[in-house]
Formats: structure tokens, sequence, C-alpha cells
């Protein structure tokens, strides 16, 4: 018998009155973690020499909790404040020869693709951008990117698109990378929670949010840096801890950082257990997958074919006929009018809302959206 867990909204301090439906951009902290903040800022100020004197036993606690979630080598795992950071390190970390390429895919998050053009233009590089269907099996990923990597010095790929909701196939692309001599940093801000040991063996380097699905504070993510590339890399701040020769270690203490999130972020992670997380994912894949189709149904569209069952994101197709130039626009208008909490996203010439699930949803929210959404798009 398939045990139906309930909504859990109670866990947290969101407010009742907003439609909150997009948990895939800034997480939603539980309220038992944000007391345990509290009580960590409390301490702090009342001595913080006594904060600063201690503080870094506390990371390494935390530290190897959160690598013990990924699954990964803790003697590989970094914290860092977030993906977008971890892919930085990992591309001052690696060579990068003037005339080489470093290979994106169009689905490449912005600050990402961002970061790349920077160290490329430093480099004397080029940015390659191999362009990957929505539709895209596996088999047709893994080609199309490999394709690409003659004269590579990287290859960035996202194991969970943020703006498509794709899951890409990391572990083949990490054999074929290697395959071509190339390094690999994969992009994994979505995965913690969403995928089991996400961090692919052989990756040379691998990144991923806690403030997204295991809902631990904002600021907090992982940095997993394979065994030939430890010695080498370094934090973006010089610290003191910059002279540590231990790989994560030189990473914990960055001066003044406020280090409660990541301190406080296995409280998170305890939420998630007493959650039952392992019922409860599937459980929240299907949520997501009936209130896209709602969604879809009401506005005479249909729900887009790129994610696995992992994820618990969706796309609904918009209406040609509703205008995303002022996107921020809209999005504060449904917010307003419509208390809901949404985003919009896009690929070529389509246009999506992109859904999430989390513990606190239920079904009549999506419906209550697809009411009100009829309205406001006309």
């Amino acid at each position: 018998m398939v045990t139906v867990l309930s909504p859990r909204p109670d866990l947290w301090t969101l407010d009742p009155g907003v439609l909150h439906l997009n948990h895939g951009s800034y997480g939603a902290v539980p309220r038992r973690t944000q007391e345990v903040m509290a009580g960590l800022r409390t301490e702090m100020d009342a001595n913080p020499m006594v904060w600063f004197r201690t503080v870094a036993d506390r990371l390494t606690t935390s530290r190897l909790a959160l690598a013990s979630f990924l699954e990964t080598d803790p003697a590989g795992f970094a914290l860092v404040p977030n993906a977008s950071a971890g892919v930085t390190v990992a591309l001052a970390t690696l060579p990068i020869p003037a005339g080489s390429r470093i290979v994106l895919t169009d689905h490449t998050y912005g600050a990402v693709r961002y970061a790349a053009e920077r160290f490329a233009r430093a480099h004397q590089a080029e940015i390659a951008i191999v362009h990957i269907p929505l539709e895209a099996d596996d088999e047709t990923v893994v080609s199309l990117i490999s394709e690409r990597l003659d004269n590579a010095s990287v290859l960035i790929v996202d194991q969970i698109t943020s703006g498509t909701a794709k899951v890409l196939p990391v572990e083949a692309l990490v054999e074929a990378a290697h395959a071509h001599g190339v390094p690999i940093v994969i992009d994994g801000a979505h995965a913690p929670a969403l995928i089991d040991a996400p961090a692919p063996a052989g990756a040379d380097f691998w990144t991923g949010n806690f403030h997204k699905w295991p809902a631990a504070p904002r600021a907090t993510a992982g940095l997993v840096v394979a065994e030939q590339w430890r010695t080498a890399t370094m934090p973006l701040i010089v610290s003191w801890s910059e002279y540590d020769e231990r790989m994560p270690e030189r990473f914990d203490m960055q001066g003044t950082y406020d280090y409660v999130p990541w301190i406080a972020a296995p409280e998170s992670l305890k939420v998630l257990a007493e959650l039952d997380w392992p019922t409860r994912r599937p459980q929240l894949t299907a949520l997501v997958e009936e209130g896209a189709r709602i969604l879809a149904k009401s506005l005479g569209t249909g729900v887009a074919e790129v994610v696995h069952p992992p994820t618990t994101m969706r796309l609904v197709e918009l209406p040609s006929s509703v205008d995303l130039s002022g996107g921020d626009a809209l999005k504060m208008r449904i917010s307003r009018e419509l208390k809901a909490e949404i985003t919009f996203t896009g690929f070529e010439e389509r246009k999506f809302i992109r859904l999430s699930a989390h513990a606190y949803n239920s079904l009549a929210e999506y419906q209550k959206l697809s009411e009100g959404l009829r309205t406001v798009l006309g």
C-alpha cells in the first residue's frame, strides 16, 4: 500500500495567503532552521570574540554533515555561497589556454555563462554554445556536445537546467569529456535532495545549492573537487585560510563572513528526514505533474516533456499571445492581484511558467492559480 503524505505548511513560516509555487528560485527555510539561526546570531552578538574563535569547529561539523548528505568524499567537499561561486572557483582553477574553447549549452544558467565569458576574455579563449533541443534524449545530448569538444579547455553543463527544468545525462557527459581529455564542471544547482548522490564519480568539479530543495538557509552551497585539482583549488576571497594546506578547510574561514547559514544548514536536513523525504519526493513529482496538467488545460496549452521523474519542476507552455517582454511587470501583477509567486522562462521562441513543488504545497494551490491566471492573461 502506498503511503500518501499530507502537505506540511506548518513547518514553514510562509505567508498562508500567498501561493508559493516557485521554490526552485530562492527556496524557503523551515521554521526550526530559522530558530536555530536566530539562536546562533544571538550567541554571536553576545560575544563576537568567542564566536570567531570557535566557529571553525562548528563549520567542520556542518561541512561533514552536508558532505554525507551528498554521499561524497568529505576531503574534496568545500562550502561556498552558491553554485555560481562554485563554478567561478572551478574556472579560476582550470588551465584555459589562449585560443581554446569553453563549451556551454544554450540551457546554461545566465550567471554561469557570464562567468565563462569573463574567463574567456581574460585568457583569450572562445565560448562555444551547443544547441540542445528542448526534448532531446540523452543520446542526442551527449552526441551534440561531444561534437564540440575539439580544442576545448573545459565543458560546463547543468545537471538540472534552471530555465528549462531538463535533466542532463551528466555521468555520460563525464565519460565523453574525459574521452576528449577535457575537464568537466557540473552545475548541480537544483540537484541536492532531488538526485541521490548527485556528484558523479569522475567529475572534475561539481557544485550545488542547499537552499533550494534541501530548504537550507540561503547562501549555502557545496563544491566537490576531484582529487587531482584539490591542491590548486583556492577560495575566491583571499583570507587567513588561504594558507591552509588542506583543501576543504581553506574554504571555511573567510574573515568576518556570516557563517550562521552554513552552521544551521544541517537542521534543514533533519526536517527533510522527518518529512520522510524518500517517500515524499516522488509524491511531490506527481503533485507538480498534476498541477502542471491542470494549469495547461486551463490555458489551453501543454506541459513540456523535458524532465525525468526525480525532479519537482515542470514547464507549462504559455499561449503565444502572452507578451513576456515585460516579464517582471507581469510577475509583479500576478503577485499583487493573485497573491501567487511564480516565474516565467523561455527557450527559443517558446514561453513557459516554471512550476515547483515542495512539502508545503497542495493541489488546491495549483487549481487556484489556474483559475486566476485565466483572468490576468486574458
